[in-house]
């Protein structure tokens, strides 16, 4: 399963992935992680999400190094289930809606072939996706 919720900055993205990783928390019988760009969830979300402040890896600067990201985690622990990456599109310098078709068809093919669910937030204006996105919604 591959979620994406889109909208403009302000929009509540970050308040409704947080409910979102406290659910999973709470809900989900493994490891929940969330992605994000700083710290600035690390005292809304329940203690027992992985928060992965990506800015302490400077190479993960685009859809192709936040995936490898992504599946290096999984590597390293095969109990995640869910990962949650907010900010995706400053994470990965890029807002190509051919980028960010192809980033969540390889999160698709991953998920089909490991269980791990995703959760990815995209800051612009939900006009811009295409029938590929918005099969995500």
């Amino acid at each position: 399963m591959v979620k994406v919720f889109m909208g403009l900055p302000g929009s509540g993205k970050t308040k409704h992935l947080v409910e979102l990783v406290n659910n999973a928390v709470e809900n989900e019988s493994g490891n929940v992680v969330c992605i994000e760009m700083g710290q600035k969830l690390r005292f809304d979300l329940n203690h027992n999400a992985k928060l992965v402040d990506i800015t302490e890896y400077d190479f993960v600067n685009s859809f192709e190094t936040l995936f490898a990201f992504v599946t290096g985690m999984y590597a390293g622990n095969y109990d995640i289930t869910h990962i949650f990456i907010d900010s995706t599109l400053k994470i990965s310098h890029n807002d190509d809606v051919a980028a960010i078709e192809r980033f969540l068809e390889q999160l698709d093919a991953f998920n089909a072939k490991t269980g791990v669910k995703f959760t990815v937030s995209l800051s612009t204006d939900i006009a811009r996706a295409t029938d590929k996105i918005k099969k995500y919604f």
